[in-house]
C-alpha cells in the first residue's frame, strides 16, 4: 500500500472544489427550506442561468 507524502504536496482540483462549494450551497438551501426545493429553486441555488449566459457569451451565440 502506498501512502501520500505528508506536507506541502497537496494538489488542488479546482473543478472538484467548485462542485463541493455548490453542493454545500444546495445543502444549506435545502436545510433552510420548509418543503422540498423545486427544480427552479435548485437551478437558482446552483446558478444555472448564470452559467448558461456565460457559456452563451463565450460561444458568441
Amino acid at each position: 500500500m502506498r501512502v501520500a507524502p505528508v506536507g506541502g504536496t497537496a494538489v488542488q482540483d479546482h473543478v472538484a472544489l467548485a462542485e463541493i462549494e455548490l453542493c454545500g450551497d444546495l445543502i444549506i438551501a435545502a436545510s433552510a427550506a420548509r418543503d422540498r426545493l423545486s427544480p427552479e429553486s435548485i437551478d437558482e441555488v446552483l446558478r444555472v442561468a448564470e452559467e448558461r449566459e456565460r457559456a452563451r457569451r463565450a460561444t458568441g451565440s
